[in-house]
């Protein structure tokens, strides 16, 4: 199968938005990668490029035995097979964090595969659509800091407060998808303010 032009520059621009997504969460990419441009993209996967040609292997920066896979699947509606040989080979790997991209939202057979292996390993799922542009980079977003598990305590005691009484995030908001948050975390959020400069809150995931 060739891809038109059109087609390439929809997976150039996903693809671009993943690396940005991953340099976000911490892991290890180049600003190389990041800044590859089209012609770059295509002189790497070829004209006769597949989706599952763009897996992405990363490792955390902090500890490069932390890793984590990303996959593109060329089928437009994936069935449940495929996403237990995405997760096998995962475990196989010893990867317990991985993302899915894909064409068409997953059946509820699909999603209920996902579920089942939650315990053993995480697989984020992403439509391609989600991906086209970095919403991060909107100027209506303002910057959010993920807080350590260190920094969160310190700023529970600090203000005396649980952290269920924070105001909420949640997991399905596109921002928290984005950075890959998980329930009980804590993001910082910082806004400009026109008297302090900037304005910081926090939000609990939920």
């Amino acid at each position: 199968m060739v891809f038109s032009e059109e087609e390439i520059t929809h997976l150039y621009r996903i693809y671009k938005t993943v690396l940005q997504m991953l340099r976000d969460r911490n892991y290890v990419i180049s600003e190389t990668e990041v800044n590859m441009t089209r012609q770059e993209f295509t002189s790497t996967f070829g004209d006769h490029m597949k989706r599952e040609d763009l897996v992405i292997s990363r490792s955390y920066k902090n500890n490069p035995d932390d890793k984590i896979f990303v996959f593109f699947v060329n089928d437009a509606k994936i069935g449940v097979k495929t996403i237990r040989d995405i997760i096998q080979r995962m475990l196989t790997e010893n990867v317990f964090r991985g993302i899915l991209i894909c064409q068409s939202p997953l059946s509820h057979h699909g999603r209920a595969a996902v579920s089942e292996m939650a315990s053993k390993c995480r697989l984020e799922v992403f439509l391609e659509d989600e991906l086209l542009v970095n919403i991060t980079m909107h100027y209506l977003v303002p910057p959010h800091q993920v807080l350590t598990d260190a920094e969160k305590k310190a700023l529970l005691n600090k203000y005396t407060v649980k952290e269920t009484q924070l105001p909420r995030i949640l997991m399905t908001d596109p921002i928290a998808k984005y950075y890959g948050l998980r329930r009980g975390q804590v993001v910082r959020i910082i806004r400009p303010s026109e008297t302090a400069g900037r304005y910081v809150t926090y939000r609990y995931v939920v």
